[in-house]
């Protein structure tokens, strides 16, 4: 079964602390998660992220980010993420 987790509409410094629980919170299950509210995509935010998609691969698990926001794919390309760390949904490694 795969879990889902909506993101908040702003993930600043003060949103990393829940997102962090949040992610701690579904570990050992799929995580599906839902970007499509993001309009704002800080850097701790975004390492936090990068860090659970790296975790759930080290596990065999899979972690897609989809939806996903405007605000959120401009973000991610500005800080320089390669495609390959944060999945979608069309990621055949979870297939």
């Amino acid at each position: 079964m795969t879990a889902t987790l909506v993101l908040a509409e702003r993930l600043d410094l003060p949103a990393a602390r829940p997102l962090a629980r949040d992610l701690i919170a579904n570990e050992g299950e799929d995580l599906a998660i839902d970007a499509g509210r993001v309009a704002h995509l800080g850097g701790l935010a975004l390492q936090l992220l990068i860090a659970a998609t790296r975790r759930w691969r080290a596990e065999g698990l899979c972690l897609t980010v989809a939806p996903r926001s405007v605000a959120f794919d401009d973000a991610v390309r500005l800080f320089g993420v390669a495609e390959g760390d944060l999945p979608d949904a069309g990621d055949a490694t979870c297939r």
